[in-house]
């Protein structure tokens, strides 16, 4: 199955009009591990030095986290081209942090010409997940480090519950976040993978339980649900079926291989392996007639390229819901 991205001129002047270039640093302070610099009362962009290169990431702090107690923490990692800014545009993770008290992280990825803006056509952002896709990839960029600099970082300037870490992310981010998951296992606590293309690095025996839950679109034309070969920046790239990383997943768990259906109807379907290692879960959800769409966001790109959003699964609600139910195991 092939998918075609379309114009690039036609995307460059789109994305260019709806999301401009990466989110700048102004004047900054020296925070207690790296530099940091306030954009809102709520939102901090943080800058570390990590395997000599200049990286950065952005926290949104929730108003109920100056009570002390340890705060919950949620990486969100962006789709490929994508930025930390548009993420919060796109999800609306933010409103979700706010409301249920964790912290929303949001690192940046790499880009092809690091001293330029990022660009989704010309310098986009991506992250080196394993498959050796995009300019991540191709220049091996330790992101897994990255995302370890990241949660130390975090230690040193928050009170973070160590047993509630967690991450998800969108496309290609969701694909890194499975090699997050496998990678750092013994520091995350679940993984919500959203539009995936699917785990790109081999499996193995996870050091520690860490649950997933996944969600889907049927018709999504990016990473389609059943796999096949889909046309980005340039280049084919094989994209496994989306269930094969599933049952996968489940695998690694010793979960049991027969799952439970756990939601049916209104466009959507849910199944569930369990119970597994240590109480973790596999939950998979698919979404009738969504495009490469967040469910319950909205998309900052024609419809014709990635397809439709719905409203018949709001994505931050049933990751925050599944993360509260599987912090790490003692």
């Amino acid at each position: 199955m092939a998918t075609h991205s379309g114009s690039p001129t036609v995307l460059l002047s789109v994305l260019l009009l709806l999301l401009g270039p990466a989110s700048s640093v102004g004047a900054r302070e020296w925070g207690a591990r790296g530099r940091a610099s306030r954009q809102s009362q709520s939102e901090q962009r943080i800058s570390l030095q990590v395997g000599g290169r200049m990286r950065e990431y952005v926290v949104h702090v929730p108003p109920s986290s100056g009570g002390g107690a340890p705060v919950p923490v949620v990486l969100m990692l962006h789709g490929g081209g994508g930025t930390a800014a548009a993420e919060l545009k796109g999800t609306g993770l933010a409103r979700k942090a706010d409301a249920a008290g964790f912290l929303l992280v949001l690192p940046e990825g790499t880009r092809p010409h690091a001293s330029k803006p990022a660009r989704f056509v010309g310098n986009p952002q991506t992250w080196n997940d394993g498959s050796a896709r995009f300019a991540a990839g191709e220049q091996q960029i330790d992101d897994v480090g990255f995302m370890n600099a990241v949660l130390d970082d975090l230690m040193a300037r928050f009170r973070v519950d160590e047993r509630r870490i967690f991450v998800t992310g969108f496309s290609n981010g969701a694909s890194m976040a499975y090699r997050v998951g496998m990678e750092l296992a013994p520091r995350i606590a679940a993984i919500a993978p959203i539009a995936a293309s699917g785990l790109r690095i081999p499996s193995r025996q996870l050091a520690s339980p860490v649950s997933l839950v996944s969600i889907h679109g049927t018709a999504d034309p990016r990473n389609p649900i059943e796999g096949g070969d889909v046309h980005a920046w340039g280049k084919s790239d094989p994209r496994p079926p989306t269930r094969e990383t599933i049952r996968m997943w489940a695998t690694m768990l010793h979960c049991p291989m027969t799952p439970q259906v756990i939601r049916e109807g209104g466009g959507v379907q849910g199944i569930a392996y369990g119970p597994c290692d240590a109480g973790s879960e596999v939950a998979f959800y698919t979404v009738e007639e969504l495009g490469h769409v967040w469910p319950g966001g909205i998309t900052l790109l024609p419809q014709r390229l990635v397809g439709k959003p719905s409203d018949a699964l709001q994505a931050n609600d049933v990751i925050w819901d599944f993360f509260q139910r599987h912090p790490k195991p003692r």
